[in-house]
C-alpha cells in the first residue's frame, strides 16, 4: 500500500489482491496529472458539480479521489472494480460514493466532465468513446490521462473522430493530458466492435467457428499464435466432466472443449467484463445443442468449490497494464491447484522462456510437456 498526495486529499492505495510485497503502486504519473489540473486554479478548477465520469481508472486512484464528487466510474476490470472499493474503504469513504459500472454496462444518459485514463488498447479507447458520446454535450469537459508512450498520434485521432478538436499538455513526469472540445456536429457512427472471424481450418473441434471479440480483446482481429498451438494439443476427453477455460478471453478455448466433448459442464472466468462478454457470445454462436456452461467475471477460481474440477485450460497473461510480469500466471495456477479435484489435470500454454513449468512443479509437485515448437510449449499438471 501507498500513499497518494493531491489536491483532492492525501489517500492510502493498493492494487487488488493486495500483496505485501507487490512492487507496483495504484496509481503513476498520468493520474496525478490529471488530478492537479482538475484543481489548478489557472485553468479551472474544474467544475465538478454535475455528473462526472471517469473511464478506464485503473485500480480506483481517480474515483476514490474524487469520492466526493460521486463520481461515476465505468471500467472493464473486475480487479480494477475490487481494487476501487477496496480502496474507499481503507480511506473510510462511502461506497455508494461512486457508481460503479462495467465496460458493458449503459452509460449515464448526461456526462458534464468526462476523464479518460488511456488504455494499452487503442480498440478499446474506441469502442468506450462510442459508447460515452451521446452523453457528451457542447459544454462538456473532457480530458485524457496516459502515460506518453500510451499517448499516440492515433490515440488523439480516435478522440478528435469521436469527441472533437483535440490536443495534448505538455509532458510531465512522462505523462501527458489530452483535450478535446465535444463537436455536437460531429456524426455518431456506430462503434465497430465486436468484431467477427472465423477459425481457421486446422485448429481441432473448433475448426470454422465463429470467433466473437469485443474491444480490447487481447489479438482481437485474430486467432493469437499460442491458442492457435493448444488448440492442436487439447487433451482428449469423455464423460460429464467439468472444464474450466481460465482467462478464458474470447473463449475458443472452452468451445473446443464443449466440441470435443458435449456432455462436458463448460465455466468461463476472466476478470475482465469484455472478455466474458466475448466468450458467451463465441460459446452460444458454436456450441453443440444442449451443452452446459457458466460464464463469471471474477479473479480467477475463487468462486469455485474447492476439489470441484476436472480440467483447466489456461492460457495466462504474462503483462499486468504495461508490466511484464508473471504473478497473475502463478496465481491462476495456485488457483486452479485449489479448484481440481484429486487427479484433475492444469494444461497450460505459455512462451517456451517464461519457464511455466517451474513454478508449476513448485505448486503442482509435477509437470510433464505435452508438445512443444521454438516459441510455445503446452505443460500439464495434475493434482496428486
Amino acid at each position: 500500500m501507498n500513499r497518494l498526495t493531491t489536491p483532492q486529499g492525501t489517500f492510502e492505495l493498493a492494487r487488488f489482491p493486495e500483496h505485501p510485497r507487490d512492487p507496483f503502486q495504484a496509481w503513476d504519473a498520468a493520474d496525478t496529472y490529471l488530478l492537479q489540473e482538475l484543481a489548478d486554479p489557472e485553468t479551472g478548477p474544474v467544475d465538478l458539480s454535475g455528473t462526472v465520469a471517469v473511464v478506464g481508472d485503473r485500480w480506483g486512484a481517480l474515483a476514490t479521489a474524487l469520492a466526493a464528487h460521486r463520481p461515476v466510474q465505468i471500467g472493464d476490470s473486475y480487479l480494477g472494480r475490487r481494487a476501487t472499493l477496496a480502496n474507499l474503504a481503507r480511506n473510510e469513504l462511502d461506497r455508494d460514493a461512486v457508481d460503479l459500472l462495467s465496460s458493458r454496462d449503459t452509460p449515464p444518459d448526461r456526462i458534464d466532465v468526462l476523464l479518460v485514463r488511456v488504455p494499452k488498447s487503442l480498440a478499446f479507447l474506441e469502442d468506450q468513446l462510442h459508447r460515452v458520446a451521446p452523453a457528451v454535450h457542447a459544454d462538456t469537459v473532457v480530458i485524457g490521462t496516459g502515460m506518453v508512450k500510451e499517448v499516440h498520434t492515433s490515440t488523439l485521432k480516435l478522440f478528435e473522430r469521436i469527441i472533437g478538436p483535440t490536443r495534448t499538455s505538455l509532458a510531465v513526469r512522462k505523462a501527458r493530458l489530452i483535450f478535446a472540445t465535444p463537436d455536437p456536429a460531429l456524426p455518431r457512427t456506430p462503434s465497430p466492435w465486436p468484431y467477427r472471424y472465423e477459425l481457421p481450418a486446422d485448429v481441432g473441434p473448433a475448426s470454422g467457428r465463429t470467433v466473437v471479440n469485443h474491444a480490447g480483446i487481447f489479438c482481437a482481429d485474430r486467432l493469437d499464435i499460442g491458442t492457435r498451438f493448444f488448440l492442436k494439443h487439447l487433451p482428449a476427453r469423455g464423460g460429464a466432466a467439468r472444464i474450466v477455460d481460465l482467462g478464458c478471453g474470447n473463449g475458443v478455448l472452452g468451445l473446443s472443449a464443449a466440441l470435443a466433448d458435449p456432455d462436458a459442464h463448460i465455466t468461463f472466468v476472466d476478470e475482465s467484463y469484455g472478455a466474458v462478454a466475448s466468450a458467451e457470445e463465441t460459446f452460444r454462436a458454436g456450441a453443440p445443442d444442449g451443452t452446459e456452461a457458466d460464464f463469471l467475471v471474477g479473479d480467477g477460481l475463487t468462486d469455485l468449490a474447492p476439489g470441484s474440477v476436472d480440467l483447466v485450460l489456461n492460457n495466462p497473461p504474462f503483462h499486468s497494464h504495461l508490466a511484464t510480469t508473471d504473478a497473475t500466471a502463478r496465481a491462476m495456477f495456485t488457483g486452479a491447484r485449489t479448484a481440481l479435484r484429486q487427479g484433475g489435470e492444469l494444461w497450460v500454454v505459455g512462451n517456451r522462456h517464461l519457464s511455466y513449468h517451474t513454478h508449476l512443479r513448485r505448486i503442482f509437485g509435477n509437470c510433464t510437456t505435452v508438445a512443444g515448437d521454438p516459441k510455445f510449449v503446452v505443460l500439464r499438471a495434475v493434482k496428486r
